[in-house]
Order: structure tokens, then C-alpha cells, then sequence
């Protein structure tokens, strides 16, 4: 997987604005309504996390989630983060 230019995640972050920057990683904090949705969304994550082989660390702190994705193999940013990023925001939409 090549790795992306600084203008080429900049370009994609304008697709995931719920997400932002930090180094080599993308981050987003997700509020669930409550900690049952907060579960969902994790075990959501997980299921298509496993179909792209491609997994977010994850922090779950009660209703709160907060994920970070790279791609480590490729020592930083590639279109999977990208893609998972977007399916991410799309599974927590509901529970939110």
C-alpha cells in the first residue's frame, strides 16, 4: 500500500471532517447515546474492520470512543485508512 502525500491527506480529510490529523495517524472522537450504543458501534467497527483487514485502535471510556488509524505496515497514511474512515462514520451515524 503506497503511503499518501501531505496533499493527498489533506484531500481526503475534506471527506471525513469528523476527523483530523495528528502525525502519521487520523483521529475522531465518537459520543454514543449510551454505553450499550457505544458497544455496537465497536462491535460495528469490528466487522468491517475484519472485511478490509485493516483495524483502528480504539479507547472506550463509557459512551465515548476514540479511534486512530494508520496503516502500519506502510509507516503511516494509505487510502485504507481513508476507507475505513469513512465506513466508521457511516456506522456510528445511527447510535449518535
Amino acid at each position: 500500500m503506497d503511503l499518501l502525500d501531505d496533499s493527498a491527506v489533506n484531500q481526503r480529510l475534506t471527506g471525513v471532517p469528523e476527523w483530523r490529523r495528528e502525525g502519521d495517524e487520523i483521529r475522531r472522537k465518537i459520543t454514543a447515546r449510551d454505553f450499550p450504543a457505544a458497544i455496537r458501534i465497536v462491535d460495528e467497527i469490528a466487522v468491517e474492520a475484519e472485511k478490509l483487514n485493516h483495524h483502528p485502535d480504539i479507547d472506550i471510556r463509557w459512551r465515548t470512543l476514540h479511534l486512530a488509524l494508520t496503516t502500519h505496515d506502510a509507516g503511516g497514511l494509505t487510502d485504507a485508512d481513508f476507507t475505513l474512515a469513512a465506513r466508521i462514520d457511516e456506522i456510528a451515524a445511527p447510535h449518535t
